[in-house]
């Protein structure tokens, strides 16, 4: 089957209705160290840890080239984790379903500075070297590639800030890949209302007095004003209004989610997952994306809205697109 044969299969089953859940095998979770790691900023670390969790198993053709891997990337202050439940999991790895882990190789990273991967609250804090987008791509390169031995990929897809490395990905490592998916994402510089509230939970923490440069003892107040923002930047405001009807609820609901997320997260490990979107502009080089391109945005989404047009005009520059919005459905198809 070629790429492009591969792609259209995939945009088929986003446009088909899933039947039902199905049972798929457990993950292994498991890190692998870098040693010696250079950030774009010029700092370094040691020993860095990424954290990730695999299904399946890789297989090689006859000249020893991996056939079957995925790799899938998760969104600004999530892990690998949030993939493993009913209404991604259950709908994708099962058997005979799309991305079925008894015949793919699936890979589900913990970004830098995310979920069991190294980041700032390990201990350094403040000090932690600044990483961006680029960084953890190469990250992620290092970890398949250097890490698990694959030397290529089936699929390269990613959900929001997952979608964004996805386009870098393309970019960076244009023939490692069969396709690329970039999921709730624009393939240009972070700007406007999503440079905005970014910049709201930026300020609030950096301007917080409890911060004290990153070295509170406690989480500082400005961690529920982050927790309040990605609450509210999270989801649709449909889906909003049905969780929270009436006012009293929609406190109770808010508080409810701060309160939770107040317990696990870290003001200084936001912070940064906030600000690695700084290096983020894979416009000028989407020419050198090689691999067919499926991109699928959502029409209610609070941070690309497609009335923007940016995905319309910036995909054209891409050789081999597919594009589609879930608002009415409708798909272009161009190849080089």
């Amino acid at each position: 089957m070629s790429s492009s044969t591969r792609i259209v299969a995939l945009l088929l089953f986003c446009a088909a209705k899933t039947l039902r859940a199905a049972d798929y095998p457990a993950p292994a979770e498991a890190d692998y160290t870098i040693r010696n790691f250079k950030f774009t900023s010029g700092e370094s670390l040691p020993e860095l840890r990424i954290h990730y969790r695999t299904l399946g198993k890789p297989e090689k053709d006859a000249q020893g080239k991996t056939r079957n891997a995925i790799l899938i990337m998760h969104g600004t202050t999530g892990s690998g984790a949030q993939f493993i439940r009913p209404e991604f999991a259950g709908e994708l790895f099962g058997k005979d379903q799309p991305l079925d882990a008894t015949k793919f190789f699936i890979v589900l990273p913990d970004g830098i500075g995310h979920g069991k991967s190294s980041k700032p609250s390990d201990g350094l804090h403040a000090k932690f070297p600044r990483y961006g987008y680029i960084d953890m791509v190469e990250a992620q390169y290092r970890l398949l590639t250097d890490g698990l031995g694959v030397n290529h990929a089936w699929l390269v897809m990613g959900t929001s800030m997952g979608g964004m490395h996805t386009w870098l990905w393309g970019e960076a490592h244009p023939d490692f890949m069969d396709a690329l998916m970039p999921l709730a994402s624009l393939p240009t510089q972070i700007s406007g209302r999503n440079r905005a509230w970014r910049r709201v939970i930026i300020d609030a923490i950096r301007n917080d007095p409890a911060w004290t440069d990153g070295e509170y003892k406690t989480q500082p107040p400005c961690l529920r004003t982050a927790a309040e923002m990605l609450w509210f930047m999270s989801s649709n405001p449909m889906l909003r209004q049905k969780e929270a009807p009436a006012l009293a609820k929609t406190d109770e609901v808010l508080d409810k989610f701060v309160t939770d997320y107040m317990k696990t997260d870290d003001a200084n490990d936001v912070l940064y997952a906030v600000e690695a979107s700084h290096d983020y502009d894979p416009g000028p080089n989407l020419d050198k994306i090689r691999a067919p391109l499926l991109a699928l945005n959502s029409a209610d989404d609070l941070i690309n809205p497609p009335e923007l047009g940016i995905l319309e005009r910036e995909i054209k520059r891409v050789p081999r697109e597919v594009i589609r919005s879930r608002r009415c459905g409708k798909i272009s198809w161009r190849s080089c």
